[in-house]
């Protein structure tokens, strides 16, 4: 079957990319057009445009690149009806996905959307559009199930959390080596997972960042995203005691004591590999109040949402700054907090779900269409 598939960021791509490995054992004609990155690219087929032309963070942001992003939409469904798709994979990226899941709809394609937009989150009166427009939803957190099924009479399928597989599924590395062939002291490792976009990542680092000083006896180590080359980030080497890796993040988690995370996926990444995290978010004054407006959560992290607790510390907005992040890193790094979010580590991996989500994916795409 010819597939089109779908996502605009990092995360998207790591998973895209599994489930196109699960369509390609179990459909040996698959053809694959799609949007998203260089882990899909690998896998094979033609990549259309990469996310890294496509992310735009915040209400400013995306007000600023109107033009761009429709002009992106207008290419989109023109590159759709051309390669005329078997089946549509929408693939999280719910602004841009849910005006193609529409168009999709109208022309007689099959639109399967593979982890849900977070209407629970905000923007829930869009259910009906969910309704109207996708065939098959195939959600990754538990409690979503519950808030299409029963609260909202939508049938999806819960296939578990991707992440579970793709860190499982990862060639483990042996520390000293891994120290040895980066470069890296004996230092115990503070991870810095900045994000993936050139916005967020200057603010965080410019306040993480900060923490290097204050903890002289640990290294800090930032986590290059894909998507942006090391010469955006070496204005922020200013230290002997911070180093750079790109493409590294899952080997560096597996020997990081603590982690300082930009809210996000990687947030439940860093959990998954059992690391201590303080999660941080910030961005501009206009796009926050908008969506302090328009988000009904307790929480931002995915960790804390799924447990429905405040199992890491948030540092949102005025509250990441120096002086809150000294502290909450002191706490992670020696004594009960530490050990209180590792009791809550394996709690969140029951919670989860089990191994196999693309396979179990792939075999309901097949399956539904």
């Amino acid at each position: 079957m010819k597939y089109y598939i779908i996502t605009g960021e990092a995360s998207g791509d790591l998973h895209a990319s599994n489930l196109m490995k699960a369509l390609e054992r179990k459909d040996k004609q698959s053809d694959f057009r799609f949007w998203g990155g260089d882990l899909m690219q690998a896998v094979g087929g033609t990549l259309v445009k990469h996310y890294r032309d496509l992310a735009f963070m915040g209400f400013i942001e995306v007000v600023r690149n109107l033009g761009t992003i429709l002009g992106n939409l207008k290419f989109c469904k023109e590159d759709i009806l051309a390669y005329k798709p078997d089946v549509l994979i929408l693939i999280d990226y719910p602004g841009f996905n849910m005006r193609i899941a529409e168009f999709a709809k109208k022309h007689g394609i099959k639109v399967h959307y593979y982890i849900s937009p977070q209407l629970w989150a905000w923007k829930e009166n869009r259910i009906h559009k969910i309704k109207r427009d996708v065939d098959h939803m195939y959600v990754i957190l538990p409690f979503e199930k519950d808030f299409y099924e029963s609260k909202h009479g939508f049938k999806v399928d819960f296939v578990g959390h991707p992440l579970i597989d793709a860190i499982e599924n990862r060639t483990a590395i042996q520390p000293q080596e891994f120290l040895d062939e980066n470069n890296l002291s004996d230092k115990p490792i503070i991870a810095l997972l900045p994000g993936s976009r050139k916005q967020e990542i200057t603010k965080m680092l410019e306040v993480m960042l900060t923490m290097v000083e204050k903890f002289p006896t640990y290294q800090f180590v930032i986590a290059g995203a894909p998507s942006q080359d090391f010469e955006f980030y070496k204005p922020f080497i200013r230290s002997e005691n911070i180093s750079f890796l790109s493409n590294k993040t899952y080997d560096l988690l597996s020997v990081a004591t603590a982690a300082l995370v930009t809210s996000g996926t990687a947030t439940l990444e860093t959990a998954l590999f059992k690391v201590p995290e303080i999660v941080c978010y910030k961005t501009s004054s206009i796009s926050y109040a908008i969506g302090k407006r328009l988000v009904k959560l307790k929480y931002i992290s995915l960790v804390n949402l799924i447990l429905d607790k405040e199992v890491v510390k948030e540092l949102i907005q005025d509250e990441f700054n120096s002086e809150n992040l000294e502290t909450e890193l002191k706490k992670i790094l020696k004594g009960k907090k530490r050990k209180e979010i590792s009791n809550s580590y394996k709690e969140l991996e029951l919670v989860l779900g089990g191994k196999g989500a693309s396979e179990k994916v792939a075999e309901l795409v097949l399956r539904n269409s």
